[in-house]
């Protein structure tokens, strides 16, 4: 399966989960949008349509991508990019267990992302080795288990969201 990550180098390489994710070799780093692979389901917070196990095949026969930049320059991106937009999608609600953001709704690193998309669409081993690679990793599928296995047992976008929505409903019924 191919992982490709469209990388901006907008960000500290030290603290990069993309980057090590690279000197890994679990995936592949571009600098052009352009070197993306065609029909690549392309992980972006701002899509429209909710990312679901309905996009296991076209990960199994085109590649995941992600983009590794500040959301400003991802809109430009998409504004530009029709064919990068086609099959962009954001992910449900999850919470990072990355050190920058631990605990933070939505805020997850490009492994988290890419890792948590890999769960959801069935690739539960493969998003494990992703995340097996940082002292943090198992945390993030431990934090976001229930979640994960839920959207996982989901038939599409819709019920991602029913899924998404329920949880938001418990959520601030706690409050």
């Amino acid at each position: 399966m191919r992982i490709v990550v469209y990388h901006a180098g907008q960000c500290d390489p030290k603290k990069c989960t993309a980057l090590k994710l690279k000197r890994h070799g679990l995936i592949e780093i571009v600098r052009r949008t352009k070197l993306l692979p065609k029909g690549a389901i392309v992980l972006n917070p701002l899509a429209e349509k909710a990312f679901s196990p309905e996009d296991k095949a076209r990960i199994e026969r085109y590649g995941l991508s992600a983009l590794d930049c500040s959301w400003e320059k991802a809109q430009k991106i998409l504004i530009s990019n029709l064919r990068i937009r086609k099959f962009s999608r954001c992910l449900p609600y999850l919470i990072a267990a990355n050190p920058v953001n631990y605990g933070v709704p939505t805020k997850l690193s490009t492994a988290e992302a890419l890792s948590a998309a890999l769960y959801i669409a069935g690739f539960k081993d493969k998003a494990a080795r992703l995340l097996s690679i940082f002292k943090w990793g198992s945390n993030f599928l431990k934090l976001n288990y229930q979640l994960l296995e839920n959207y996982a047992g989901a038939k599409d976008s819709r019920e991602i969201l029913d899924t998404q929505n329920m949880f938001m409903r418990k959520l601030s019924d706690l409050e």
